[in-house]
């Protein structure tokens, strides 16, 4: 009996030993990226169309969505593609709120714009809609929204801005999915679902 006793202490020391850890814990989102109240970072980033997007210059119009996508970690994301879609659907909520909805696609510069260009390909969007190419995690780290782990590139998040650069609706996901949904977002504005 002690035999076997010694024999199973000794082996799951040598397992605890060899076996991986397992993986961190998830950061908690509500420390991740900027808050309900706190002022948003002004930035520039190009959209897909080359056109420079300044927030500043879009707040001083009327509010801003700020959609957070994955970009490209070794594929497009099926669950950024359905909240693009999700979003598209509800476009004229989007506009009747008098919203700009700005999508950040983060990964490394090279080939960015072609896999951005890939995200979008046969799926038409607003005017009021632009897809933000975020080159080197420039501004997702910035905003403290760098999902750095391999394979990962943002954390999934989603921001309302108003006209002073307020933060006024916040949700980062520590997950891939967990995003916010359109109909939140529409009701935050003030439109119709």
């Amino acid at each position: 009996m002690f035999g076997r006793s010694l024999f199973a202490l000794t082996l799951a020391a040598a397992f605890a030993v060899v076996a991986p850890a397992a993986d961190p814990p998830a950061p908690n989102a509500a420390k991740i990226g900027p808050k309900v109240g706190d002022e948003a970072k002004d930035f520039e980033l190009s959209a897909l169309d080359g056109e420079k997007v300044k927030l500043s210059k879009l707040t001083a119009d009327g509010p801003v969505v700020l959609v957070v996508l994955r970009g490209y970690p070794g594929y497009q994301c099926p669950l950024c593609t359905r909240q693009f879609a999700e979003f598209r659907s509800q476009a004229d909520a989007f506009k009747a709120a008098s919203a700009r909805v700005l999508f950040v696609y983060p990964g490394p510069a090279k080939g960015l714009k072609d896999r951005a260009a890939e995200f979008v390909k046969g799926k038409d969007y607003p005017a009021h809609f632009a897809i933000l190419l975020d080159p080197d995690y420039s501004f997702t780290t910035a905003y403290g929204l760098r999902w750095d782990a391999k394979n990962e590139t943002a954390y999934p998040s989603t921001f309302v801005i108003d006209r002073k650069r307020t933060v006024t609706f916040a949700k980062v996901s520590t997950t891939h999915g967990d995003r916010a949904k359109a109909n939140d977002l529409i009701a935050k504005l003030g439109g119709k679902k």
